[in-house]
């Protein structure tokens, strides 16, 4: 089996049109493709693991990689999305070059952060500058600049997580750590 990378990440929002209209004039994201009209039927429904879904949906690019806005008609009422340490929490986080710079220009769009900008200079998380913030659904998005990184503590690291793994375990240490 070879899985070669991650195709696109799916985010079910409340309002499609709404957004359509934050992540591409906000955030700037082009589209990879129109949005779709309504559609359903058993093989959606059976192939989402939702009775009777309806859905429509649009792809929008994200650099190299795409966002997948999805909203449904029959989505179960809430409150809003899971908090971030609830199993089945997720977030997207946002490859940027200057994570003060983008979250300045965001502020001056509206946008609230929960914090400024924070630094890690040792650990696993080395040269990470990151800080969230939340689309209109309330769901969570992180800024991340990567000023540097440690390739050979991470690859020792590793060695040291899967040496003390179980027999059997994964055992490989991926070439491109960075």
């Amino acid at each position: 089996m070879t899985i070669r990378g991650i195709h696109h990440t799916g985010l079910i929002v409340r309002d499609l049109d709404r957004s359509i209209d934050f992540y591409h004039r906000v955030l700037g994201f082009p589209f990879q493709s129109e949005p779709s009209p309504w559609f359903s039927g058993e093989e959606l429904a059976e192939g989402v693991g939702v009775p009777a879904a309806r859905l429509r949906q649009c792809c929008l690019l994200v650099g190299d990689d795409v966002l997948e806005l999805l909203e449904y008609a029959n989505r179960e009422p809430s409150d809003g999305p899971v908090h971030q340490n609830h199993l089945g929490a997720m977030h997207v986080a946002l490859r940027v070059d200057d994570v003060e710079a983008v979250q300045a220009e965001l502020e001056a769009n509206g946008i609230e952060f929960l914090s400024s900008a924070h630094v890690v200079d040792d650990g696993v998380l080395a040269g990470w500058r990151w800080v969230y913030f939340h689309d209109p659904d309330g769901i969570p998005l992180e800024l991340v600049e990567v000023a540097y990184t440690r390739p050979d503590e991470r690859r020792a690291g590793i060695a040291a997580y899967l040496a003390g793994q179980q027999p059997g375990s994964a055992t490989s240490i991926p070439e491109g750590v960075a």
